[in-house]
């Protein structure tokens, strides 16, 4: 059975909605960013990304990490990328033109908006108070970020999704680097495309069944 290392409230959400699209069974192992704990390396921590045991798995000390049938496998959406490509379409790729959109458009949102979003998602979305210089930071963030989500706008108000004509695996993967911005309202007022697309996504079965186990995990 295909493997999980990862807490939900990671980007194991990633792979966790494609196979809950899938309908692939699969096993979780919770394993929680060192971050988040106080002492990762005392003997009554969780298993976290700094335990001897997952650092023999994943030396980058990072989740997720899936196991699929011999093959050990990290970074996201490599592994979403992956599964997608073995399960064909409607979620994978038809033929190889097809794939190679699926990676730009995946590799597009890691590269041009997570970074951004993700202070966003920091400084701005979990809706602890502000200082001065978060809130200039995420500004700023914002700022830097009108470029990249105006071609990604651009390109679904024309066509709804990012490849082909169907919901795909880089739908997902674009929604959930997007996901971390969402609650910035001066963003994403400016991208109606954009927000109508991730809500749709967002609504789909899959998504709120990765999401209610979500929120089920311990902040």
């Amino acid at each position: 059975m295909l493997k999980i290392h990862g807490v939900t409230r990671s980007r194991a959400s990633r792979i966790i909605w494609l196979c809950h699209e899938l309908d692939l069974p699969f096993e979780q192992v919770p394993v929680v960013q060192s971050y988040r704990l106080a002492d990762p390396l005392d003997e009554g921590a969780p298993l976290n990304t700094l335990s001897p045991g997952f650092l023999r798995l994943s030396p980058a000390g990072a989740v997720p990490v899936m196991e699929d049938d011999g093959l050990v496998l990290s970074e996201s959406m490599a592994c979403t990328l992956h599964l997608a490509r073995k399960a064909g379409p409607p979620l994978g790729p038809a033929d190889a033109a097809e794939l190679a959109l699926m990676e730009q458009w995946s590799f597009y949102a890691a590269t041009a908006i997570e970074p951004d979003a993700l202070t966003i998602l920091f400084l701005h979305g979990r809706g602890q108070a502000q200082s001065g210089e978060d809130a200039g930071l995420v500004a700023e963030a914002g700022e830097r970020l009108v470029r990249p989500m105006r071609v990604l706008d651009e390109h679904l108000g024309r066509h709804g999704h990012l490849v082909s004509d169907r919901f795909t695996v880089a739908d997902l993967n674009v929604a959930e680097v997007v996901r971390y911005a969402q609650g910035y309202g001066a963003l994403m007022g400016q991208f109606p495309a954009v927000e109508e697309w991730l809500a749709a996504a967002q609504a789909r079965p899959a998504f709120q069944k990765m999401w209610q186990a979500r929120l089920a995990e311990p902040e």
